[in-house]
């Protein structure tokens, strides 16, 4: 992986938005900051157009279901997004933009995107894990909410069984999220489904605080 550091004004940027926590990423105020090569962050928020294409990209690129996005998982992400537009690149330049990426969104410093640093790329409007994050729940409650709305016992929710949860969510929390929404939020999570079947983990992407897939604390 080539290395590239960042200016101290980018720096800055990222110190700032690191004390955030719910930061919205200004992209503007980004590719005014970045030099000109990097204002790719600009060109691949154009390519996504909707929240549902980039739930089924992350499904696609996210090759082993860790519920992460890693460093070589990421770069065929922006590869093909290159490719898919003609846009002219090479592997020093990819190498760059996978690195400058991570740098920016990878707020926890782990090496690797969860599904809402990676949604940082969106346009707010089209964003709207920024307002699922108010509403996550620890592990033990989402767990119990996904047994729930599994009324079937099946190990997966259909689109109905899901329906059923975003609108009890929306009325559970009417500041947060829009009822009139629920279509949009719900093309969008199913995108992450298994033809049609959205299992626990994929569900808890969204709504889960916590790493299901790491052991439960003592």
């Amino acid at each position: 992986m080539i290395t590239m550091e960042l200016t101290d004004q980018m720096k800055a940027f990222v110190q700032e938005y690191e004390k955030n926590t719910d930061a919205k990423i200004g992209i503007v105020e980004l590719v005014q900051i970045l030099p000109t090569e990097e204002n790719f962050l600009l060109f691949f928020r154009q390519q996504l157009k909707s929240c549902a294409e980039f739930m089924q990209a992350w499904r696609c690129y996210d090759a082993d279901h860790s519920g992460y996005i890693e460093a070589d998982e990421l770069k065929n992400f922006l590869k093909d997004l290159l490719q898919k537009a003609k846009k002219p690149y090479d592997e020093k330049k990819l190498d760059e933009y996978t690195h400058t990426t991570l740098k920016i969104f990878d707020s926890n410093h782990d090496g690797k995107l969860c599904l809402a640093e990676m949604a940082r790329l969106l346009p707010d409007e089209e964003n709207f894990l920024l307002k699922f994050q108010n509403v996550k729940m620890v592990r033990r409650e989402f767990n119990k909410i996904f047994e729930l709305y599994d009324q079937d016992e099946n190990g997966y929710m259909d689109e109905n069984e899901l329906d059923a949860l975003l609108k009890d969510l929306c009325e559970k929390n009417k500041k947060v999220l829009e009822v009139n929404k629920i279509p949009t939020y719900k093309t969008a999570i199913m995108a992450l489904s298994d033809g049609g079947k959205l299992y626990r983990t994929e569900l808890a992407l969204v709504l889960c605080a916590e790493d299901i897939s790491a052991p439960a604390p003592l």
